[in-house]
């Protein structure tokens, strides 16, 4: 039995209420789509991403998880172009983030550390941030001037 959006609240509520204390009530995963990056060198890499679009899912982002598989990792979509900041509150998975352009190029890639509460700043302006585990960028290649292909 799969259960999301109220369901799930609903269930988890519903457990917490009874106080059964085997309820796993973890963080909730997004809608998801797969990301194709097409690298300067020649090849694509394809990725699965949590799509965090509301104020509330970016600001929640990949908090409170424990793992994030490779291949696997969050887009955080904003509505138009500005110079993006994120810290690791409550984020115990090392992670690195690319910062991109409306038309998908990224700038630059950055290291985050667990529970950091340094703001990592893009250096220019920019429209999607993603997230994905740490090294991951650079196992498969992928770097800045590469492009990230959204169709969504």
């Amino acid at each position: 039995m799969s259960f999301n959006g109220s369901g799930r609240i609903f269930l988890c509520l519903f457990l917490a209420t009874v106080n059964l204390g085997f309820a796993s009530c973890g963080p909730q995963r997004l809608d998801t789509t797969v990301l194709d990056i097409e690298k300067a060198g020649g090849g694509i890499v394809s990725l699965v991403a949590e799509l965090a679009v509301s104020d509330e899912e970016r600001a929640l982002g990949l908090m409170h998880r424990t793992s994030l598989p490779d291949g696997e990792g969050m887009l955080f979509v904003f509505d138009r172009d500005q110079r993006l900041s994120f810290w690791m509150k409550n984020t115990v998975i090392p992670l690195s983030i690319a910062f991109i352009t409306s038309d998908g190029r990224i700038t630059e890639i950055r290291d985050m550390r667990p529970l950091d509460l340094t703001p990592v700043v893009s250096v220019r302006s920019v429209r999607y941030a993603l997230e994905v585990p740490q090294g991951w960028f650079s196992r498969v290649g992928v770097g800045p001037g590469d492009v990230v292909r959204m169709d969504f």
